[in-house]
């Protein structure tokens, strides 16, 4: 099995506001995110490649031009936009695009990660 990844960053801001008010995460705030998209084949298509990392910038735009510096429970019209929800919600995009696409990794702070990957 061959696997490639790229990664991603944009800023943006959230708030879970399901949590009780004295929890941190329920107040407004942000974070400098970090995706991690991973993609698998078996097999290499005619140039060598599991895809191309170019065809990848149609993810780029998609991040810088609807969740960059954005609210994203605004965008995502949800008032539980985890790192869980944005990798799952990344991931489905991804897969659209990318039939090969098997996880999407976010990273909210430096210690912190969340993973989407179907069985």
């Amino acid at each position: 099995m061959y696997t490639i990844t790229k990664e991603f960053h944009f800023s943006a801001s959230h708030q879970l506001t399901d949590l009780p008010s004295d929890h941190q995460c329920a107040r407004l705030h942000g974070h400098n995110y970090v995706v991690v998209v991973e993609l698998k084949s078996e097999t290499l298509n005619q140039f060598g490649f599991v895809r191309d990392y170019q065809e990848l910038a149609a993810l780029k735009s998609y991040i810088d031009d609807t969740l960059d510096h954005r609210h994203l429970n605004e965008v995502f019209k949800s008032d539980a936009v985890t790192a869980e929800f944005l990798a799952k919600s990344i991931f489905d995009w991804c897969k659209k695009r990318f039939p090969e696409t098997a996880a999407v990794r976010i990273s909210e702070t430096p210690k912190t990660w969340a993973e989407y990957r179907p069985r």
